[in-house]
């Protein structure tokens, strides 16, 4: 009980010790006229030639990738149309056909890659991205996926003749 008594006096002690609020005075931030425009560094519009460049050399590297691809798979999509039942020695080949359909596809996936990380770096170096910069980007990744899908599409055509 005495105790009790005890630690209910320090807990209301510990309630009346003083506090220490925070001043309301005004703050330097306050002081900033909100109508006054913050200066900004000046961004560039034109793309940069070092981008325009890469991104050219990357766009290429697809589309020389894409012309490999097709031979590849025209061949794994007629093995698949003419392969057997599952396991079987035809389906078999045509699997390894597939595989190396895929395996054709590395160099314009490494190209989507490498251009989707180049927005990355210029953010990382530099702090930022000019809006030019931006849309050679994205123009260059919008055309490197659109070979992307198709032959994504020719290869779950090509996996759905196999899983019959």
């Amino acid at each position: 009980m005495r105790c009790l008594a005890c630690l209910s006096l320090l807990s209301v002690a510990g309630c009346a010790a003083p506090a220490t609020a925070p001043s309301l005075a005004p703050r330097a931030a306050e002081a900033i006229d909100p109508r006054v425009p913050v200066p900004e560094k000046a961004v560039p519009t034109d793309v940069s030639a070092a981008l325009a460049g890469r991104l050219e050399v990357l766009v290429a590297q697809a589309v020389t990738g894409h012309e490999a691809f097709w031979p590849v798979a025209e061949r794994a999509e007629q093995l698949a149309r003419s392969a057997g039942p599952v396991q079987s020695e035809s389906w078999i080949v045509a699997q390894q056909a597939l595989s190396a359909a895929v395996a054709a596809r590395e160099p314009l996936t490494r190209a989507l890659g490498d251009i989707d990380s180049l927005g990355a770096e210029s953010v990382q170096q530099h702090g930022g991205i000019g809006a030019a910069d931006l849309e050679a980007i994205k123009a260059a990744a919008a055309r490197v996926g659109e070979i992307d899908r198709s032959e994504a599409a020719v290869i779950d055509r090509i996996q759905g003749l196999l899983a019959r």
